[in-house]
């Protein structure tokens, strides 16, 4: 592997930990296509290097993050339990599907996803003021745009409980962070504004790769040096996310999740 080659590596980690950071998808999203198509890695090695990206977005997510009211961590240890028996269940089945199931999968996935994004583009999950009845997974956060604290209720719990579980497999077995399909779930169907499922995405999403990456890692399936390039990148994109979310609007971030999801589900499948 050339310098120009690891210096590439890394910048395809920092735009995917930026793009992470900002919807809570974790940087595997982007990279994994990115190093099938770019590099010509056979699809476990790039989702086992996307699996190490995630772990590294939610490390930093988890020291910057923490305290500000936009993590929910009850929220999270609870979806946390199915998503992780989803991640497992992933690792291990990745290893008997071909790379070709994989990409068809992964670009389906990110095409329903999208669409769901798309309908729900206007909805807003904050409480009407006043109303302060957060229930035991609901909670509080304050708004940098509005300079406000928003209340918010979660709804539907054994939807999100199966999503997450959906979640957790999807990231086994794609590399690519459960937030591609927990946070747009829990913004349209669980009543959780997107700032509060991408931040407890975030935090969760390295927890459910930590459950897969031994599999990938046994089976060698994580070449050493793309993967410290990438993780590298990573945590230097997602510092910069940070300093961009602040001053986005959640519109123009709904937009911007599904633009990506649609690029990258239209990549996919062109590719396989």
């Amino acid at each position: 592997m050339t310098l120009l080659g690891i210096l590439g590596v890394a910048l395809l980690g920092a735009l995917g930990g930026l793009v992470g950071s900002l919807l809570g998808l974790g940087g595997g999203v982007f990279l994994v296509p990115a190093l099938t198509l770019l590099y010509g890695l056979p699809f476990q090695e790039a989702a086992g290097i996307g699996l190490m990206t995630v772990i590294a977005t939610s490390t930093v997510v988890s020291a910057q993050k923490v305290g500000d009211g936009t993590a929910n961590f009850r929220l999270g240890i609870v979806l946390e339990i199915a998503t992780t028996l989803g991640g497992l269940a992933g690792g291990l089945t990745a290893q008997a599907l071909s790379p070709r199931a994989l990409r068809i999968m992964f670009g389906l996935v990110a095409l329903v996803i999208a669409g769901v994004m798309f309908r729900q583009m206007d909805k807003r999950n904050a409480l009407p003021e006043g109303d302060d009845d957060t229930g035991w997974l609901g909670g509080q956060f304050h708004h940098p745009q509005r300079n406000t604290m928003v209340s918010y209720r979660v709804k539907r719990l054994p939807i999100a409980l199966f999503v997450s579980f959906i979640a957790g497999n999807v990231s086994g077995l794609l590399g690519i962070g459960g937030g591609i399909l927990k946070v747009p779930a829990l913004t349209a169907w669980c009543g959780v504004p997107l700032r509060v499922a991408a931040t407890t995405s975030s935090l969760m999403i390295g927890v459910t790769a930590a459950a897969s990456a031994p599999l990938y890692y046994a089976a060698g399936a994580i070449p050493g040096p793309y993967a410290a390039a990438s993780v590298l990148g990573v945590m230097v994109g997602t510092r910069i996310g940070f300093r961009i979310s602040e001053r986005a609007k959640a519109k123009s971030l709904k937009v911007l999740l599904g633009l990506v999801l649609v690029f990258v589900a239209l990549v996919m499948l062109v590719r396989a």
